[in-house]
């Protein structure tokens, strides 16, 4: 049974991939600073899973992975007991585009210092083998209509997507310098909705950073109207056009990267993680609408500075390597978006 280290494992993203890693019988340890997530994710998991809270096959630990002490306790202890990390999946840092324009060093240090200590402590382990949780910012979408390739232009518009393509760089840089590294970063492109149970799901701290969670708190009446960007862009509605892939989806991606990378000797890869299909704002506010059965006051306003009108995936690279596709639709990701959020009107803190 293998043995993986889940960084940023309490989170949206990471806690459903948990979830799958659970259920396909690997041990997980997950370490999260819970700046933004909580470990309720985490024994919500372990229900589902389970039908317990708590699991010999997961152990949480709390703490930073810029902490290079306990990183190192952490690697020690699997090796002393004979458990050996066979993995990383490195969700692990701060991930708000907006906030990261107002605070720059914060985000170069806690993704990029965070990334450099794991590494090296990965490497003196003999651990080289890791999943990180890239983003579709490390591109330039200047081009409008363009569906992105993992060989589209790169040029990041904000310190979030440059600490994402630094650590791209750095993982390169390791790749060319051993042959014992294998990697895969996956850019996501934008992932919502939330595990059918709907015990778990997205729980943002503070202002959302994408539409979803602010439909479902217009939904909820704790936002009085949405507000859309912008009606005027070159797209078939005038509204802005990107590319809904559900968290469930996007966490087996994860599994199927995971798999792939034990299976090779050496590698360095970047795939995208998209559906491959653009949705308008308009079209998912009318989905959302229809499949909940609930009204969503919105509210046209002027264009935000450095918004784009078309991001979509091309998803190719994914579904031929990985044998990996989309499998849930918007429907789906609006209805289980809505019954997580319904059901859990405070996130975790209910």
């Amino acid at each position: 049974m293998s043995t993986i280290l889940v960084t940023g494992g309490a989170g949206f993203i990471g806690s459903h991939t948990c979830l799958l890693l659970l259920k396909k019988g690997y041990k997980l340890v997950v370490l999260d600073s819970l700046i933004n997530s909580s470990e309720i994710s985490l024994k919500r998991i372990s229900e589902i899973v389970f039908n317990e809270v708590n699991n010999e096959k997961i152990k949480f630990i709390k703490g930073d992975i810029r902490d290079k002490n306990l990183l190192e306790s952490i690697f020690n202890e699997a090796q002393l007991n004979d458990n050996k990390f066979d993995g990383v999946i490195h969700f692990a840092g701060l991930k708000a585009v907006g906030e990261s324009v107002k605070y720059p060093l914060e985000y170069w240090d806690s993704n990029v210092n965070g990334s450099l200590t794991l590494f090296k402590v990965m490497d003196k382990y003999d651990c080289r083998t890791i999943v990180f949780s890239s983003s579709a910012t490390v591109y330039d979408k200047t081009e409008n209509n363009q569906f992105l390739n993992e060989k589209s232009k790169i040029y990041p518009s904000n310190p979030y997507g440059e600490t994402k393509l630094a650590i791209e760089k750095i993982l390169f840089n390791l790749f060319k310098s051993s042959s014992k590294w294998r990697i895969i970063n996956l850019r996501y492109f934008n992932p919502i909705g939330a595990h059918e149970s709907g015990l778990i799901g997205e729980n943002p701290s503070g202002i959302p950073n994408n539409i979803f969670p602010f439909i479902t708190q217009v939904g909820l009446k704790k936002i009085e109207h949405l507000e859309v960007f912008g009606n005027d862009w070159d797209t078939y509605d005038g509204t802005g056009v990107r590319d809904y892939i559900h968290v469930m989806d996007l966490a087996e991606g994860h599994i199927a990267a995971l798999e792939y990378l034990f299976k090779s000797k050496k590698e360095n890869i970047n795939i995208n993680l998209g559906t491959g299909i653009g949705t308008s704002v308009f079209d998912l506010i009318n989905i959302f609408k229809k499949v909940n059965n609930i009204d969503l006051p919105i509210k046209i306003v002027g264009r935000r500075d450095g918004d784009v009108g078309f991001v979509v995936a091309n998803n190719t690279l994914a579904k031929s390597l990985l044998n990996w596709k989309p499998l849930l639709t918007l429907d789906d990701m609006c209805r289980d978006g809505w019954n997580w959020q319904k059901n859990n009107p405070n996130g975790f803190q209910d």
